[in-house]
């Protein structure tokens, strides 16, 4: 059972036979006025990309694959991840043996995010956008930042008499206000 599903939004396949019936609607309107075919044109190329997205299979997420329509995909096989667009989603996958998969998900803002955090999440061993696994979610930063906070060894500067005679000095300093074997005699 998957972790989670991903599928295309209906409106996609709604919008990619609206733009085919406008696509009609031109090509008959061009008949009379031949300047229409630039409509027709651009309408069958918006057709054609829209039922294009609305064709992507199903991605689903699971612990030791993901799937995306009938192939699956292991976890361990994935190398590299490195997204290129962010509407639609399109995510490139380098496998071990350097095939490339491209990943294509027109949904929305919140379901494209959750789905690429789940392939960012789930791919252990692969580089995210070029930058490895643990460090992308900061699991290796926080590792520095733990040994950062130990304390350096120190390697004493005096010998034990001289620290001594510092510590004196410094009391004495604290206690009279100077350094010197003056009475308040001699000041005068």
């Amino acid at each position: 059972m998957p972790i989670t599903r991903y599928r295309v939004p209906g409106h996609y396949l709604w919008a990619g036979l609206a733009a085919l019936v406008f696509t009609g609607f031109s090509a008959w309107l061009s008949l009379y006025w031949p300047l229409c075919w630039i409509a027709t044109a651009l309408f069958l190329l918006s057709a054609a990309l829209v039922l294009y997205l609305a064709s992507r299979p199903p991605i689903e997420i699971y612990e030791s694959h993901v799937k995306i329509g009938r192939s699956a995909v292991p976890w361990k096989q994935i190398r590299r991840l490195d997204r290129s667009a962010n509407m639609p989603l399109m995510v490139r996958l380098t496998l071990v043996d350097k095939t490339r998969i491209l990943v294509v998900y027109p949904g929305d803002p919140n379901s494209s995010s959750g789905l690429l955090r789940s392939l960012r999440r789930h791919a252990r061993e692969a580089l995210i956008d070029g930058v490895p696994h643990r460090q992308f979610w900061g699991e290796a930063s926080a590792a520095a930042a733990a040994k950062k906070e130990l304390p350096a060894p120190r390697s004493p500067m005096l010998l034990p008499e001289d620290e001594a005679e510092v510590e004196r000095m410094f009391q004495r300093l604290k206690s009279v206000g100077r350094l010197d074997q003056k009475t308040s005699s001699e000041d005068k």
